[in-house]
């Protein structure tokens, strides 16, 4: 049985992550990259797929579990009948070496710690050669097949049933470690790291990229969290963001929506680069330009939603029948089959978020601007077609709502580069289209009779992804046609406990069996919409509602069952934090604070 999926903390070094469960195991951990094959997958499965276990061998509680401050160094507090033990957790960032390290320090009397490990390459399904020896004066465990080698330094263990375990004492004051690493197995094995140095590195690292924040609120803590959430996501050489560090964590427990999320969506992309730039980080915005134009470079008519996370374009979409799922969630996937299909949103997402680097004084490149041009090229060929939709449906393509205002955003943004910032373009031409496009979102998108824009052009349906029409300058939060969609919204697509879903799956050509919890991006939506549309009791009401449901370190997933308190889907999710940001922003201006947009303006220029 999986531990509940808010049970489990992030480690990263900034090019791949793993999950630790509250009872001390790592039950998910892909080396060298986010997306590579896993090591370990116990939360896709049992523990005969993979997990590293290190906890008191007796009964024994945990006291406390937090991060090192603005950190992603893990801290557990152990307590047993005969003494306690502090258990340290970390990847470092500051080698360049794949590795997960783990200390373990006596507070308190006397604690057996007991350690299992099984490891299983290729998602679980690769049982590696395993051998014991000694390197550099110390014991290790050596495990290789094929491309892959895993080197354990600590104290020794035994074979048993395919896996290898065993037990040491730490006394007060006592410090052991261990550490895992990973290294192509034609390679020497590694030198035994100085874990001293590492921490410290580790540790200064996170507290210096938190200290360069700029946050001020009543939620100011869980937007530093979901910034630091947001980095610990990014790989470090690349610039691309995953969506989420795992794979196949169920929308619906039992359910087949299972989806792996390791990869880089642009619209994931352009909202993290607006969300850097709006709290201070001005270079890791321009990462994301760069890393945004990278990926999209070549022949427009290539254009994916989605990249590998150095701009890889085949994302194949296979399934890992030997793996039972979480909670019996089938089937399991790896790769994304959405890569192939047409979001018409995408452009607009993009546009909108380079339009706002140039409103900040980020000044277009001999790369960047024509690259847009040529997106523009892109949108306007495809002006007309129908598509999957931001929620990315399986079913017929259509007419999105949502995805032809964020068309019209597109060439509201290009429009205002010609005409606010003196690009060259073809200004009448973008005019036209831009007003083409709001004329037909207002006579096709908007039903009169329900007084709410749909779903889908002719349609009966709400999504919560209307909520963004204000978000992009289609029209105002408290424009009368917006306060009749909420108030549809409301009515169709709000839960028993205040939180929203995307859209009735019930009732929509999604392609699956229709159940899914409350995408939480989506009610961080509805609180920037109260925010801005008058109603700002609700807004705080919400907000304070969904930040509780964070676990003790401030992680969320991508949605959210009230009905029995439990985090579904991918975990931790960069669009939750995403939109935590946008809502705690959209929060303080309406409290009259500071704009953090226009404070960054200022600073700029």
């Amino acid at each position: 049985m999986q531990s509940p999926i808010e049970d489990y903390a992030l480690l990263s070094d900034l090019h791949t992550g793993a999950l630790v469960s509250r009872k001390g195991s790592v039950d998910w951990l892909s080396f060298p990259r986010f997306d590579s094959e896993s090591v370990f997958a116990a939360m896709l499965g049992t523990p005969q797929h993979g997990r590293w276990l290190l906890a008191p061998a007796a009964d024994a509680e945990v006291v406390e579990r937090s991060y090192i401050d603005s950190t992603f160094v893990l801290q557990t507090r152990w307590r047993t009948g005969e003494g306690e033990v502090l258990v340290t957790e970390f990847m470092p960032v500051t080698d360049r070496r794949a590795n997960v390290v783990r200390r373990v320090q006596g507070l308190r009397g006397t604690v057996t710690m007991r350690q299992e490990l099984q490891i299983r390459f290729g998602y679980g399904d690769i049982m590696p050669w395993v051998t014991q020896g000694t390197h550099d004066g110390g014991p290790v465990l050596l495990a290789i097949a094929g491309p892959d080698a895993l080197l354990l330094r600590g104290p020794r263990l035994k074979a048993r049933d395919h896996r290898h375990e065993g037990t040491f004492t730490v006394g007060a004051g006592d410090v052991v470690d261990l550490e895992l690493v990973w290294y192509p197995s034609h390679r020497g094995k590694p030198d035994a790291l100085d874990v001293d140095v590492a921490l410290d590195h580790t540790i200064s690292y996170w507290r210096a990229w938190g200290a360069s924040c700029t946050v001020e609120g009543d939620y100011s803590d869980a937007v530093r969290r979901s910034l630091l959430v947001l980095r610990a996501l990014t790989h470090e050489d690349t610039g691309g963001i995953v969506a989420a560090p795992t794979t196949s964590l169920p929308e619906q427990f039992g359910g087949s929506r299972n989806w792996d999320y390791r990869f880089c969506w642009l619209r994931d992309a352009a909202l993290t680069l607006e969300a850097m730039m709006t709290h201070g980080f001005s270079e890791e915005a321009l990462e994301w330009r760069n890393w945004l134009l990278r990926a999209v470079a070549g022949d427009p008519a290539d254009l994916q939603i989605m990249y590998g996370l150095a701009g890889e374009r085949h994302l194949p979409e296979r399934e890992l029948g030997h793996l039972p799922g979480y909670a019996g969630s089938t089937p399991v996937r790896v790769g994304n089959g959405a890569v192939d299909q047409y979001q018409a949103d995408v452009v607009g997402e993009v546009m909108v978020a380079l339009e706002k680097l140039r409103i900040h004084g980020v000044t277009e490149d001999s790369f960047s601007w024509p690259l847009q041009r040529a997106l523009l090229g892109f949108a306007e060929k495809h002006l007309h077609d129908r598509d999957h939709g931001i929620w990315e449906m399986r079913g017929e393509p259509q007419h999105f709502t949502h995805s032809r205002v964020m068309m019209w955003a597109a060439f509201d943004c290009a429009v205002r580069a010609v005409r606010d910032h003196g690009l060259p373009g073809h200004l009448q031409r973008w005019t036209e289209i831009r007003d083409g496009l709001r004329k037909e979102i207002l006579e096709h998108g908007f039903n009169a009779e329900l007084g709410s824009f749909t779903q889908v052009y002719g349609g009966t349906e709400v999504d919560a992804s209307l909520l963004q029409l204000p978000q992009v300058g289609f029209l105002g939060f408290d424009d009368p046609l917006m306060l009749g969609t909420v108030e549809r919204i409301e009515a169709d697509l709000l839960d028993g406990h205040g939180l929203l879903l995307r859209y009735r799956t019930g009732n929509s050509d999604d392609g699956l069996e229709p159940g899914e919890h409350p995408f939480l991006a989506c009610s961080f939506w509805l609180v920037e919409q109260y925010a801005h549309g008058g109603r700002p009791d609700d807004a705080a009401r919400l907000m304070d509602q969904l930040v509780g449901y964070a676990n003790e370190l401030g992680l969320l997933a991508e949605e959210y069952d009230p009905a029995v308190g439990r985090m579904a889907g991918n975990y931790p999710q960069a669009f939750s934090h995403l939109a935590l940001v946008r809502a705690a922003d959209a929060l303080q201006r309406a409290n009259g604070k500071a704009d953090p947009y226009e404070a960054m303006a200022r600073d700029q220029a």
